[in-house]
């Protein structure tokens, strides 16, 4: 990521514009586009407000405490039936789409008080096939209901959706949920 993406800037697809001293480097500041400015600014809100984006170690799969239930791992990585991937999956020759629950109660860390950090839980799905999959979320062991934080199409989710519903995912997007129950 370069500074000038956030606005459209491309370089014409050059990544390596470091001697060239045309307009192919130089920021056009009238042709700001200001709808992705607008929802990068939005990414960026979403990541400095919930520190399971900002994690100081790696995801380890480890299994997080959580009250009453089964503990849940820190990263889950889930297949658009919603089932955690296997071996096999993994060495599937064709994705479409992944889904990925990131755990907030299982950031490794704590704050300058030394007391532990924890965060709202989140579903990152993503799909990289060009036609729509639809993607069914986790079980209710991982939320009763899932808010929509952010989806790259700009469609509008009225109510989130409930834990083990299905969920169109349109092609080449993603969709980030909050747990919010």
């Amino acid at each position: 990521i370069l500074y000038g993406d956030e606005a459209g800037r491309s370089q014409g697809g050059n990544n390596n514009t470091y001697c060239q001293d045309n307009e192919l480097t130089w920021i056009d500041w009238t042709a700001m586009a200001q709808d992705l400015v607008s929802f990068t600014a939005q990414l960026v809100a979403l990541r400095r407000a919930h520190p399971v984006f900002r994690r100081r170690r790696f995801f380890d799969g480890r299994p997080v405490r959580r009250g009453q239930g089964e503990p849940l791992s820190d990263i889950v990585w889930l297949t658009p039936a919603g089932e955690e991937m296997t071996e096999e999956d993994w060495g599937s020759g064709f994705g479409q789409a992944v889904t990925v629950f990131v755990n907030g109660l299982g950031i490794q860390s704590t704050d300058t008080r030394g007391e532990r950090i924890t965060d709202d839980s989140f579903l990152l799905c993503f799909n990289g096939h060009d036609g729509p999959v639809d993607v069914t979320l986790p079980a209710e062991e991982y939320a009763k209901r899932w808010e929509v934080q952010v989806d790259t199409t700009l469609t509008t989710h009225e109510n989130g959706y409930p834990g083990g519903a299905t969920m169109p995912l349109p092609g080449r997007s993603l969709i980030v949920l909050r747990r919010t129950e």
